[in-house]
């Protein structure tokens, strides 16, 4: 049986062989995730429910975030750093 390390390995290898456009469309989707997780504080529920809801939409935002930035790689990020910088001059 695989060790948690080599499962781990193997989902990192598969996360960075998908496209560019699959990395920044997942990493787009942390920014709903983040905005409900506080947003739902205002809904008329228990406590508990309320820390449920902000557990899982907070735990979807940061495994959406950290996907992304799997998918992307240090290769995807210098080119997004680049596509941000030349849109300001």
């Amino acid at each position: 049986m695989a060790s948690i390390k080599d499962t781990f390995a193997r989902i990192k290898q598969w996360l960075s062989g998908l496209s560019f456009r699959t990395g920044v469309i997942v990493l787009l989707c942390c920014i709903p995730f983040y905005i409900l997780s506080f947003a739902q504080m205002a809904l008329p529920i228990s406590v508990e429910a309320k820390g449920v809801l902000w557990f899982i939409l907070f735990g979807l935002a940061k495994t959406c975030q950290y996907g992304g930035l799997t998918i992307l790689g240090v290769e995807g990020i210098k080119r997004l750093k680049a596509f941000f910088n030349k849109k300001e001059e």
